[in-house]
């Protein structure tokens, strides 16, 4: 039986092995002869209530992670990190980035909750949640994996992936990091994208 934190890290270990390819400022996944891409249109709710989709942040480039606010360990280690690299990155090249925090536990992980948790990590992270069907839709299009990991008591963790998405100013992958990638290595291949002088 695999631990709950081994199984954490699985799910992209896989999917890089499997062929995980940026080229042209797109990604896509290789299953044999099937090229399958990464990223598409979504459609979740902000605090607010108000409808936020995809088209909402074109013209900015976006970091995505999908997580849940309830996550020991990746979750906030993510979040912190993104965070510090925005920071690193300074004013102007801060302002072109937006950070998006997907939750894979819509049940518990309303829009409320989401901004609540956001709001600690003091940067400027929009926390999405929707129904479980809209969550299920985006996580197909980002090919995340999740699934709840049952305890005692009638209470559950999320099972999940760990990739940190870079989509470009039109919406297509760019790069991707992990919750282990450290803030000072995200700023820098940050700035190269943003910039036009990516590095590989």
């Amino acid at each position: 039986m695999i631990e709950r934190r081994k199984l954490l890290l699985l799910a992209p270990a896989g999917l890089l092995a499997a062929g995980l390819v940026g080229a042209a400022g797109w990604m896509t996944l290789h299953r044999g002869d099937v090229t399958v891409p990464i990223g598409g249109p979504f459609r979740l709710r902000a605090a607010d209530g108000r409808e936020v989709t995809d088209a909402d942040f074109r013209g900015r480039w976006m970091l995505i992670y999908f997580g849940y606010t309830r996550c020991p360990d990746a979750c906030p280690t993510a979040l912190q990190d993104m965070a510090n690299a925005l920071d690193a990155l300074g004013a102007d090249a801060k302002a072109k980035v937006a950070v998006l925090f997907i939750t894979i536990d819509p049940e518990r992980d309303t829009p409320a909750v989401m901004q609540d948790y956001v709001t600690a990590f003091n940067a400027p992270i929009t926390g999405l949640s929707g129904t479980p069907e809209q969550i299920a839709a985006v996580a197909k299009e980002y090919r995340v994996y999740y699934a709840k990991h049952p305890k005692d008591g009638g209470e559950y963790d999320m099972d999940h992936s760990s990739i940190i998405y870079v989509m470009d100013p039109r919406g297509r992958f760019a790069a991707n990091f992990t919750h282990e990638t450290p803030p000072d290595a995200m700023a820098l291949k940050l700035r190269s994208l943003i910039n036009g002088t990516a590095i590989g």
